[in-house]
């Protein structure tokens, strides 16, 4: 089955890893791609802005019932969890999960449930536990993970909590995670050209 989604979660040193990633991957990149980014409940778009400047990607934040959009990074707003569901994303105030909202757990849990096999899970350094149950959700469900490799994150907590979760997660430095994104991408257009045959 061909990759539909990447959800890409982060903290702590987040800003610079995702602006890394993203303006390693190139403009014609197929798949969409949703970020949570832990933040204050309170911040603005600048988060998008930064974001946009490093990319040739369109990036934009998340309104609810956006539909999720090839080639589209997908940031979630402050102070809302992002669910991903078939072809779009809501947006729900649950109450925060392991102190955040949004929560990468819950993003990533959503992307299996709902793309079981075709989602890919990358989580980034950060300085809690978050979305180590998400990534194992995509896992058994047949999906993919990534994971930065500790030594190359800021705060290796989050990555380190996530290899735990995820023993057959991918490890791979900051500047390999775009190189392979683009190479499981690769993937979706050839699964999409034996079905065109």
């Amino acid at each position: 089955m061909p990759y539909s989604v990447v959800g890409i979660g982060t903290s702590w040193g987040g800003l610079a890893a995702m602006r890394k990633l993203l303006s390693d991957l190139p403009a014609d990149f197929s798949l969409p791609v949703v970020v949570v980014q832990h933040r204050g409940k309170d911040s603005d778009q600048l988060l998008t802005e930064l974001l946009q400047d490093a990319t040739d990607l369109t990036v934009c934040e998340v309104e609810d019932k956006d539909p999720l959009m090839p080639g589209r990074v997908h940031v979630a707003p402050a102070n809302y969890h992002i669910l991903i569901e078939a072809g779009h994303l809501s947006l729900t105030i649950e109450e925060p999960v392991r102190f955040s909202r949004p929560s990468i757990d819950v993003m990533l849990s959503s992307a299996a449930d709902t793309y079981g096999k075709g989602a890919i899970g990358v989580v980034l350094t950060g300085a809690n536990e978050d979305g180590a149950r998400g990534l194992a959700d995509i896992v058994k469900l047949g999906g993919r993970a990534l994971v930065q490799d500790p030594r190359t994150a800021e705060i290796p907590i989050m990555p380190d909590a996530a290899v735990k979760a995820v023993p057959s997660a991918e490890v791979l430095p900051l500047e390999a995670l775009a190189p392979r994104l683009v190479a499981l991408s690769h993937e979706r257009e050839k699964a999409g050209a034996r079905r065109a045959v």
